[in-house]
């Protein structure tokens, strides 16, 4: 096997390589005392825990038996990052018992190429090799082992990530979803840093931390774990900062929504079913996605053309897929899930999106207070205190400024006394404007 592995490995496609050893193995196994067991990267249509339990304990192991190692460094991560090349061979020990693992993929799909065909692609699958009497041994001990094992090292590395969603395009022109990650390295402390209300702040981290230590009860009760909050109010007071900062004060990762990519509730389905757990979903600006805005009424419907009415329900997600997404069916895909929305008009919302379930806990998100101006000068300026402070906050009353507004002023100096005294030239001259649109 080795030397047939040698000698066509330069002069075969990766595909056929694939293929032609897996043939071999199967061929010689039935002479063999030896048990493989195939670990697929996805169960059906939901992703296997299994396999990626593997993909975190596997390049934690030692690597002898292997000649090649896939070694990759994301931007912006300190680590670099070790995986199992094609066709490898790694060797580990459980009990006594030897071990063998294989990292191997094939090709699905119609090898027709129409307009009408299904694109080709690539499936990866993990081979675990052993002594059939040791299949007990190793279903009910060892790959729990290795589950539980990768979610202690992944929780000890920790980072928290964002994702977002982007398309490839496949032959025929058949779009697949992928979600793409990056590092988040700004991190808002929600108690500490984010400019908002106190005792709104309070409750969000209440109701935060009374959520994540329930797990008991929503299995008790037959709920999902999960919980939708709306935020909402004028652009630039923090709607997005405070989404950044709950999911560093949970260590959730963040996955953007962006729903007007997708091309109709299938898709929808599809992207909540490859969101993880212990996650924040966030579909901002949603008064914006035109499908879920107030439901047409029937004189809009009768006055639309039949043509653009079955073109735009074909390509635009659906106010039902998405009552459905959030506490549907579907909703019961993942455990321990936070849905956030972000809005800057609440009333431009279909009331069916308001209800508790769906957007449990409302939270407005106000121009800049007296409160948070403290906050903002504390943590830009490193000053509690000021005697400008007073004649600031008494501006702060009467105009309508928002936090981003402030912190860009404070941005402007390292000398408080300076930054101060252009931050009361703005809000005159704001309070000024705006009066002057009043008249």
């Amino acid at each position: 096997m080795m030397v047939v592995r040698s000698v066509v490995q330069p002069f075969l496609p990766r595909e056929l390589r694939g293929f032609l050893f897996s043939g071999i193995r199967g061929f010689l196994s039935r002479f063999s005392n030896e048990m493989t067991m195939v670990i697929d990267e996805y169960d059906g249509i939901n992703p296997n825990e299994l396999y990626q339990a593997a993909q975190v304990f596997l390049p934690a192991k030692q690597f002898p038996s292997m000649r090649r190692v896939r070694v990759s460094k994301p931007v912006k991560e300190d680590e670099l990052t070790l995986a199992m090349d094609q066709n490898q061979v790694l060797v580990d020990t459980f009990a006594g018992i030897k071990l063998k693992w294989v990292f191997a993929s094939r090709q699905v799909g119609s090898g027709n190429r129409g307009l009408n065909s299904p694109a080709s692609r690539e499936v990866q699958f993990f081979e675990l090799t052993f002594h059939k009497k040791h299949e007990e041994v190793v279903r009910k001990s060892y790959l729990p082992f290795i589950v539980s094992q990768a979610r202690s090292m992944k929780q000890e590395k920790k980072t928290l990530k964002l994702y977002t969603v982007s398309f490839d395009c496949g032959y025929g022109g058949n779009y697949h979803q992928k979600l793409c990650s990056v590092k988040m390295i700004n991190s808002i402390e929600l108690a500490e840093t984010l400019a908002m209300d106190l005792e709104l702040k309070k409750k969000l981290i209440d109701d935060l931390e009374r959520f994540v230590a329930r797990k008991d009860y929503y299995r008790r009760v037959g709920k999902v774990w999960k919980r939708g909050y709306l935020l909402y109010g004028p652009p630039g007071t923090g709607k997005s900062s405070l989404v950044a900062a709950m999911a560093n004060h949970l260590k959730f990762d963040i996955y953007d929504l962006e729903l007007s990519g997708l091309q109709g509730d299938a898709d929808l389905r599809s992207l909540l079913i490859n969101t993880g757990n212990q996650s924040i979903l966030v579909v901002e600006d949603i008064d914006c996605i035109v499908k879920l805005q107030d439901r047409m009424s029937e004189t809009q419907v009768a006055g639309a053309s039949a043509m653009s009415t079955v073109s735009f329900q074909e390509n635009q997600v659906t106010l039902s897929g998405f009552l459905n997404f959030i506490d549907g069916l579907w909703s019961s895909c993942g455990d321990e899930r936070i849905i956030v929305f972000t809005t800057n008009h609440k009333e431009r919302l279909d009331s069916a999106l308001l209800r508790p379930g769906r957007m449990d806990l409302h939270i407005p998100m106000s121009y800049c207070t007296p409160c948070g101006f403290r906050l903002l000068a504390f943590n830009y300026l490193g000053i509690d205190h000021h005697e400008l402070f007073i004649r600031i906050e008494s501006l702060l009353e009467k105009a309508r400024v928002t936090p981003a507004e402030v912190a860009e002023q404070l941005l402007k100096s390292n000398e408080p006394e300076v930054a101060l005294r252009d931050m009361v030239t703005f809000l005159v001259d704001h309070k000024r404007e705006e009066n002057e649109e009043v008249i």
